[in-house]
């Protein structure tokens, strides 16, 4: 194996340890703060949504087709929609702009 490929995993591993390790060992104490509690609140779904969204628009064969799914699925969610009925909805709507 290449001895710098090996470094580049010694490396990432190491920083991924730290990112865990360090708020585990940094902060004992319960968080107060309502703007630091608001912002780790939402950390989760802004993760989700940035390695979701990629997917998304490179789903599909074109990129009409998968914005026509994403609106829909947008839409429908807005108004507070099943998650079967909005994935459905949202295939379906891809599937017909495929068709044309």
């Amino acid at each position: 194996m290449n001895p710098e490929v090996l470094l580049y995993i010694l490396v990432m591993a190491g920083v991924t340890y730290l990112i865990r390790m360090l708020p585990l060992t940094l902060i004992r104490k319960e968080i107060k703060n309502v703007y630091i509690r608001s912002f780790l609140y939402y950390v989760p779904y802004v993760t989700l949504s940035v390695m979701t969204f990629p997917a998304i628009l490179t789903a599909t064969g074109s990129i009409y087709s998968a914005l026509a799914g994403f609106a829909a699925a947008l839409i429908l969610s807005y108004f507070r929609k099943s998650l079967i009925t909005v994935s459905l909805v949202a295939s379906l709507c891809v599937f017909l702009v495929e068709l044309f």
